[in-house]
């Protein structure tokens, strides 16, 4: 299992890089649960982060709008993320949320095909009325993404397994490796909760709140010893 640790900023990626992190998402959350920073903080962070290490880039909660979000994509690569995640927030159902997908993949490919994409649905999508999570898997395979990831959209102190229990998060990762892609999860997961991603499925686990200084993802700051900690309780998986 990869640790992927979201940094909002070149201080955090540097803690988060020397914790071990495996991926550098690069993501705002004053702009929401997947909000996008921007393209210069992205090309700083790259240009900090080792070469074999991958660097992620947030494009937002996004609207129903494929140009728009195909737009930030091809900004996101040009900046030099490796990694693309689009969180379908303004997507109902399964068809919109495809039709962004499919554009943001040609667009990746067009810019570098080498780059990862990865959709991202939310847990608790009935709370912002966002396409339903377990589509996901479906929209991620039949767009041409490499990764179907779940997230939480409200911060509210509520975590993933507070809107979807193990069988339906085992679910999810079972769909997801059956159409030949990988799982990422997050949503407010503690420390704790780690190994039972791993045991779930989980292939990518997304982390900010519990890499930071007192596990508050908007007013710490992530510390390398907080991402060490949860870089050695990954190792194993």
């Amino acid at each position: 299992m990869l640790l992927l640790i979201s940094p909002i900023n070149t201080q955090e990626a540097r803690e988060a890089i020397n914790g071990g992190a495996d991926i550098i998402d690069v993501k705002n959350p004053k702009e929401g649960s997947l909000g996008a920073n921007f393209p210069w903080m992205i090309r700083n962070i790259r240009e900090i982060t080792p070469e074999n290490m991958q660097v992620s880039a947030t494009l937002g909660d996004v609207p129903y709008k494929p140009g728009t979000v195909s737009l930030a994509a091809a900004g996101a690569i040009a900046s030099g993320a490796d990694y693309i995640k689009v969180g379908l927030y303004g997507t109902k159902n399964y068809s919109e949320a495809l039709e962004v997908m499919e554009n943001v993949v040609r667009t990746v490919d067009e810019f570098n095909s080498d780059a990862i994409v990865v959709a991202s649905g939310y847990a608790d999508a009935h709370r912002v009325g966002a396409v339903d999570p377990m589509e996901i898997p479906r929209v991620a395979a039949d767009s041409g993404s490499d990764l179907a990831m779940v997230d939480t959209a409200v911060k509210d102190g509520k975590t993933l397994f507070d809107f979807m229990n193990e069988e339906a998060i085992s679910k999810f990762t079972e769909e997801t490796h059956n159409y030949g892609l990988k799982s990422a999860l997050a949503g407010s997961v503690t420390q704790e909760q780690m190994p039972l991603l791993a045991e779930l499925g989980c292939d990518v686990a997304g982390i900010r709140g519990a890499a930071c200084i007192g596990g508050d993802r908007n007013s710490g700051s992530i510390h390398h010893e907080a991402v060490a900690r949860l870089k050695q309780m990954v190792a194993g998986f």
